[in-house]
This record gives C-alpha cells, sequence and structure tokens, in this order.
C-alpha cells in the first residue's frame, strides 16, 4: 500500500471539520461511477500525524451518544469520528471506483488495545484493504487505524456496500435468514427528530440522509435517519467497554426519527429493535488482553 501524508494545516483536530467539499465531489463524480463486480481498491492510504483532541469537540459528541462526559479516555467509537474525513477523502476520490452516493454502512469491527486518553497525541492512518462480492453487489472494506509512538493501538475495519446486480453469491447472510429471539430489553429510548443534525455537528459526518426529512426524502427515506455510528455508540454507552476489546456491529436495518428503540442486551450481545420488533443492529463485545 503506497501512503500520502496529510498536510501540516489538518494535523491537529479542532471541531469536526465540515464534509460539505468531499460529498459534493463524491456526488459529482458518482454519476460517472457504476458499480459492478471485479473492480480493485486503490492502493494508497492517507496518514495524519500529531493528532490531539478537541476536549469541546469530544464532549458534545459524548452528550449526543449518551457517554459520561469528561472521562479521561475516549469512548471506544471516537476514533471513527476521527478517521472519518481521510476515509470520505478516499471514496470521493476518483481512484475509488464505487459511487459514493448509495454506499450503505453494513458493519463495523473494532479492536481497542488498551484505552486512549483524551489528552494523548495520536497518528491516524484511513485506507481501502479490499473490495468484496456481496450477494447483493460489493463491499468496500476501509480501515482505520491508530498509533501511539508506532505501536497500534486502535483499529476499526467498516463495509460499506455499493449495490449492484450480480450473479455470484457473495458474501452477507441469505434472504430469509431466521433471525434469534429479541434480547432481554433493558431501555426504551423515544429519539427525537434532531438526533441526525446533533451527532451531524459532533462528529462532522452531515450527510443529508441524517438532517432533514426533504433531504432524505431525496434518497429513499420517508423521515430522518439515525447514523448507523450513533446507534452503535448509544449502544455501547450502556453496555460498558473493558480497556482492551473487540466490538462487533451489524447494521440490519435504518432507524427513522423521531421514533422509539428498544435497547437488547445479554451477556456479550446487544442489539437495537424498533417497533414491532424489528431488528436494526445487533453486535459483541469481548474482552481482548491487554497490551
Amino acid at each position: 500500500m503506497g501512503d500520502i501524508r496529510a498536510g501540516e494545516a489538518a494535523r491537529t483536530l479542532g471541531r469536526p471539520p465540515s464534509l460539505g467539499p468531499l460529498l459534493a465531489r463524491g456526488a459529482v463524480l458518482s454519476p460517472f461511477k457504476r458499480p459492478r463486480a471485479g473492480v480493485t481498491a486503490p492502493r494508497r492510504g492517507l496518514t495524519l500525524p500529531g493528532v490531539r483532541i478537541d476536549l469541546s469537540a469530544l464532549a458534545a459528541y459524548e452528550r449526543v451518544c449518551g457517554f459520561g462526559v469528561g472521562a479521561d479516555d475516549l469512548p471506544v467509537t471516537y476514533p471513527h469520528v476521527l478517521g472519518f474525513p481521510l476515509a470520505m477523502r478516499l471514496m470521493s476520490g476518483r481512484a475509488f471506483p464505487l459511487p459514493l452516493l448509495g454506499l450503505v454502512h453494513t458493519s463495523v469491527e473494532i479492536r481497542r488495545h488498551r484505552p486512549l486518553p483524551a489528552s494523548g497525541e495520536y497518528e491516524l492512518t484511513v485506507y481501502v484493504d479490499e473490495l468484496v462480492p456481496h450477494r447483493r453487489g460489493t463491499e468496500a472494506v476501509v480501515v482505520t487505524g491508530v498509533r501511539v509512538g508506532g505501536t497500534p493501538v486502535w483499529e476499526s475495519r467498516s463495509t460499506y456496500l455499493a449495490r449492484h446486480r450480480t450473479t455470484a453469491d457473495g458474501a452477507g447472510p441469505p434472504p430469509g435468514t431466521r433471525e434469534r429471539a429479541p434480547l432481554p430489553q433493558r431501555a426504551r429510548w423515544q429519539l427525537p427528530g434532531d438526533v441526525g443534525r446533533r451527532y451531524g455537528a459532533a462528529s462532522g459526518d452531515r450527510n443529508p440522509i441524517h438532517l432533514h426529512p426533504l433531504t432524505a426524502r431525496l434518497f429513499g427515506f420517508p423521515r430522518t435517519v439515525a447514523h448507523g455510528m450513533w446507534s452503535v455508540a448509544r449502544c455501547l454507552a450502556d453496555h460498558g467497554v473493558p480497556g482492551s476489546a473487540l466490538v462487533r456491529a451489524e447494521f440490519r436495518a435504518p432507524v427513522l426519527l423521531p421514533g422509539t428503540v428498544a435497547y437488547g442486551a445479554e451477556g456479550a450481545a446487544f442489539e437495537l429493535r424498533g417497533p414491532g420488533g424489528r431488528l436494526h443492529l445487533n453486535g459483541r463485545v469481548e474482552p481482548l488482553p491487554l497490551l
């Protein structure tokens, strides 16, 4: 994998940057990219050294996701927010073969090897690891890594699906897969309509489907949709995560706003369900050896 280091002006992260220009570039290029089987991932990545945390931005994220504000360590999901602008830069570029518009975040896997102090200094690296066939199209596997002094301390693997016709079986659960019984309900949350706007302001992810019902309808949703990473962060805020842990989550159906959802958990497993028991996401939290 080649390496492109981000400019010095981006080294210290203040409030989450606006992704508007990247979304606009991705929107312009999307009609010229036809999702299809057999495409390959760009063999390059982006690295951002010397990253320090803006504590006011972190507090806004902690409030909207339900974490305790002012904790010494970063929430397990927060490095995803730090690396997301780099991921967007890669996926909105000409070398990325899938159209940015219409990509669906289908899963995330996070490995935290030790707690990350909010006062620390970090190096971020983001790259597209591979493009894999899926029964509904092609999935891009985007890896975000965090290092301290050259040592890996956190890593995530996110999959983003581009839908297109395919004759291959590919990955992903086949239609009609039987769902397991709901987990014991631990909480019931009434979600206001502005959750998407608040999370967008805290994370920098201002995708139109999360901001307003009118823009959500342009993309086929009846109402505003909550961010998938907000949903998993909200669950983990209640579930709790060991200092060194493996977190896996699959996004099964969008959470419409405003709305009511039920958080369920048992042992390592957690989930989020909507009216009628519709499964929005499910996941697990497992401890890892502390490095």
